[in-house]
């Protein structure tokens, strides 16, 4: 599943696969798999920083704003698609290439404040330290998915997410130890992508986000 992560200069790096994307890049970045989830990135930032991304990116037409940041999101996913068509590994190759970047990388709007998540090298979902857990995760009531270690990080946030008010980002975090876009990369990488689960993402009237298995 092609990977997109953008940084802290706003430059917009395509990869192959989630784990990649967590395991090659050292700068605070955070990353996005879909236009849904670039659309959750852009609700904290201003709106100047999606006009500095589009006219940052090689072959647009510059502007100085958009209707909407809706439309900002819709065009700058289109625009950056060609990177995902280059990130992806050709057929019967053994190992794919290095990362694709945008020609001439975004720069960061004037005054736009830059979002830095990451401050150690991550380290891909499927090989994050064990570590304690502050939140217990609540006894399955439903058999887990085949393969799924009893014990296991994937186990806790299966059991997270099967509750029947789900589970917030910041829950599942301090289930495991891991940041903000390593949760994202997981459920969109290794749950839905792999395991073929259907997760769901809503927003609840305070404006957390809530994510669930999708019944």
């Amino acid at each position: 599943m092609t990977t997109f992560t953008i940084d802290r200069e706003n430059n917009i790096t395509a990869f192959g696969t989630p784990e990649e994307a967590a395991a090659t890049t050292t700068t605070p970045f955070d990353t996005f798999a879909s236009q849904e989830q670039l659309a959750e990135l852009a609700d904290a930032w201003p709106a100047d920083r999606l006009v500095a991304i589009w006219n940052s990116l090689a072959g647009v037409v510059p502007v100085e704003s958009f209707k909407s940041p809706k439309t900002a999101i819709s065009r700058i996913w289109a625009r950056i698609q060609g990177l995902g068509e280059a990130a992806k590994p050709k057929a019967e190759v053994a190992k794919p290439k290095a990362d694709k970047k945008a020609k001439g990388g975004a720069q960061a709007a004037k005054g736009a404040p830059a979002k830095a998540k990451a401050t150690k090298k991550t380290t891909a979902a499927k090989n994050a330290p064990k570590g304690k857990t502050a939140v217990k995760a609540p006894k399955a009531t439903k058999p887990k998915a085949e393969g799924v270690r009893e014990g296991s990080k994937t186990s806790a946030i299966l059991d997270l997410l099967r509750r029947a008010k789900g589970a917030t980002l910041s829950e599942i975090m301090e289930a495991t130890s891991w940041q903000a876009h390593s949760v994202r990369g997981f459920i969109s990488g290794t749950l839905g992508k792999k395991m073929g689960l259907s997760v769901k993402s809503e927003k609840r009237e305070d404006g957390t986000r809530v994510y669930s298995i999708a019944k």
